[in-house]
């Protein structure tokens, strides 16, 4: 629960086209590294941590302990119970987020420089000491349940979670973070102290901070807030399969449209062609109107107001994958529709005309999302995660005006497989055989 008092600004920075910042890597004396963007001109601190592992960290009678841990961080610790930690932190206009995910568990700091010893020390109390209260422990899990049964009824929910079951089958990701309604019914006490060892780690930190901090106060900072952590967690699972072959999966829901979830196999960021790959995948349906799948499905044929595709990069899989929703009696030319603009992606890849108009596009994008001390936070360590270079910023424009037409045509011809493309689809289809 994200508490921000109005007077706390976010921070503006100008950046040039080339989002040219100044990064720092610091090391505290206890050897917690750090990224450091240092911005002086108002008091204010934005501190992101990123603990690797997350919900794949649970054990396999114990899914959604991190997920049901992290809800109750700042409900109670130390000798603060849930209502005493949010006065002391409005009190320092202090906020504080943690956020569970498959692969991390992300915790978001904003607090203000004139009183950052009483900020860290109530957020290492979070981190470090919470108390698990029984009271806040069915406060909490009554919330996680609500959640899921709200999801059973959501076609969106249903269809992005069949699609993982299916696609990672085996594996962690093959379940919610947020467990089911029997194991979230079954969490004890000692789940969530078990789930809270193993997820906080200092092994799989990555942290990053921006604002009126140096250097040095920045690793005596580390060091009082996570120096008392455990320094390693147990094994992270293996590599997903995607396991997926090419077909439909029709599940059968109650509603005028037909939410569809579609995708295939996809590449690590560190792959060499992943730069041609992302340029591609804006093309083909990237998000904007202007894409292929837009144009053919909202445009031409009417059949939606939106589809979008994307690049999903997780610790333990990649995959290329996008989402729709049209009429029931539309589904099937839908993804016959998607299915050519796939086949013709990978046969022709892109005009110079697209090529550089998406050039144009995501070069002069990029610099806006470095509008503030906690969006640069945010990003400087999600880079850590994905193993991105620490001149990232400076130097990604010029790797995607380095792809050329032909660089995307191979990469397309390689990497998009009808043989692989397979389709969950939530509703009640028509001109779907798997609907037959």
């Amino acid at each position: 629960m994200l508490r921000i008092l109005s007077f706390v600004a976010t921070l503006l920075i100008a950046l040039p086209a080339q989002a040219q910042i100044d990064i720092r890597e610091v090391e505290s004396p206890g050897g917690i590294t750090a990224w450091l963007v240092e911005e002086h001109s108002i008091p204010f601190v934005a501190l992101e941590l990123r603990f690797g592992g997350g919900a794949n960290v649970d054990e396999e009678g114990a899914r959604g302990a991190v997920n049901l841990m992290t809800g109750l961080l700042e409900e109670g610790a130390g000798d603060l119970d849930a209502a005493g930690f949010a006065i002391a932190a409005e009190e320092l206009a202090a906020s504080f987020r943690f956020s569970p995910g498959h692969d991390a568990v992300s915790v978001s700091a904003r607090f203000l420089t004139e009183n950052p010893d009483e900020a860290v020390a109530l957020l290492r109390l979070a981190l470090v000491e919470p108390r698990f209260d029984p009271e806040a422990v069915e406060r909490v899990r009554g919330q996680v349940l609500a959640g899921i049964r709200s999801d059973r009824v959501r076609a969106t929910a249903i269809a992005a979670q069949e699609f993982n079951a299916r696609a990672f089958e085996g594996h962690p990701y093959a379940a919610p973070i947020e467990g089911t309604e029997e194991s979230v019914a079954a969490l004890t006490r000692e789940d969530l102290l078990r789930a809270h060892e193993w997820a906080l780690t200092r092994d799989r930190l990555h942290v990053a901070a921006v604002g009126d901090i140096t250097a040095e106060e920045l690793g005596d900072l580390l060091d009082r807030l996570l120096g008392d952590l455990p320094a390693s967690a147990p094994p992270a699972p293996g590599e997903a399969e995607f396991s997926l072959a090419a077909g439909e999966t029709v599940i059968p829901f109650g509603a005028p449209q037909s939410v569809i979830v579609f995708g295939q196999p996809g590449l690590d960021f560190d792959d060499p062609d992943y730069f041609a790959a992302f340029v591609m995948n804006e093309v083909l349906g990237g998000g904007r109107f202007s894409t292929r799948l837009m144009r053919e499905l909202r445009e031409t044929r009417g059949l939606t107001y939106g589809v979008g595709t994307a690049l999903i990069s997780r610790d333990h899989a990649n995959a290329l994958m996008g989402q729709v929703s049209v009429p029931n009696a539309r589904a099937g030319e839908a993804v016959e529709l998607i299915r050519q603009e796939w086949a013709r992606m990978a046969e022709q890849g892109i005009t110079a005309e697209e090529l550089e108009r998406t050039q144009t596009f995501l070069t002069g994008a990029y610099p806006l999302r470095f509008d503030g001390n906690a969006n640069i936070a945010q990003i400087l360590v999600s880079m850590q995660a994905e193993g991105m270079p620490i001149d990232y910023p400076n130097t990604r424009n010029e790797r995607v005006m380095a792809v050329t037409v032909e660089d995307v045509q191979r990469v397309a011809a390689e990497l998009l497989s009808l043989d692989r493309l397979h389709f969950v689809i939530v509703g009640q289809p028509e001109g779907l055989a798997a609907a037959e």
